[in-house]
């Protein structure tokens, strides 16, 4: 009779209870430790300063403990600037100003980005993580914002065009150069040049690379499909086959 009751009141107890309490309930043991959310606000109070409570940054949203990093970080240091705030764009542009200690990244190329996240993961490799900032990158439910997907856009990006670049070392190695008042400029291929080291010398063209505001000079081994290729040019007043050009700039 009296388990009968317990049962009763029991059962009473949990139809008043809130279906979303019911549903963590049940699920609790399911959960993964949760991340620490820090405001803006909070993480202000973490600079450094007398009467902070400790030295935290934050980068791309996620937040760090650099009190080992004291001379750095802290008071008079040469990056104190950026604690207790996210100052992500700061880290690419050098920047130390108020208003280049922001964490708005959409000016920076993919390439830019690709550094940013080199930053972050020197701190994620020799600095505490304590949690994520709540504000540009992260919602106050720590869930990825429409700016951080952007980012990590421009990241895949960045990686595509690094390893574009590192194929199209391999395939166009760099010409040697030099440069003299007296004689002018002078390009030229090797098995050796551009750091490549290969068994064919190839002869000088222009490369005119996507992405890149410039030209750069390149050897190339195979002529004929360098000539469908309307990204390789020749050097004016240059025989097509030589290995070396004179050039005016």
């Amino acid at each position: 009779m009296l388990s009968y009751v317990f049962v009763v009141v029991l059962s009473v107890a949990l139809f008043f209870l809130p279906w979303d309490w019911l549903f963590k309930l049940g699920n609790e043991s399911n959960q993964g430790p949760s991340v620490r959310l820090l405001s803006r606000r909070e993480l202000a109070l973490y600079d450094g300063e007398e009467g902070s409570k400790g030295l935290y940054l934050a980068l791309l949203g996620h937040v760090f403990d650099v009190h080992k990093g004291h001379k750095h970080y802290g008071p008079g240091g040469a990056y104190h600037g950026m604690a207790g705030k996210d100052a992500s764009l700061a880290y690419i542009t050098g920047d130390f100003t108020e208003s280049g200690l922001i964490d708005d990244v959409s000016s920076l190329s993919p390439l830019q980005v690709m550094a940013l996240y080199d930053w972050l993961a020197f701190y994620q490799r020799d600095y505490q993580s304590i949690g994520l900032l709540i504000g540009r990158f992260y919602s106050n439910t720590g869930q990825p914002t429409e700016a951080l997907v952007q980012t990590e856009k421009s990241l895949a990006e960045g990686q595509r065009m690094k390893a574009q670049s590192e194929t199209e070392k391999i395939q166009f190695p760099a010409c040697n150069s030099e440069w003299s008042s007296a004689r002018g400029g002078r390009v030229w291929c090797s098995t050796k040049s551009g750091g490549v080291e290969r068994s064919w010398t190839g002869v000088p063209r222009k490369l005119f690379s996507a992405g890149s505001a410039g030209v750069r000079c390149v050897c190339v081994e195979d002529l004929s499909a360098a000539e469908d290729d309307p990204n390789l040019q020749e050097y004016d007043d240059c025989p097509p086959h030589a290995e070396s050009c004179s050039v005016k700039e």
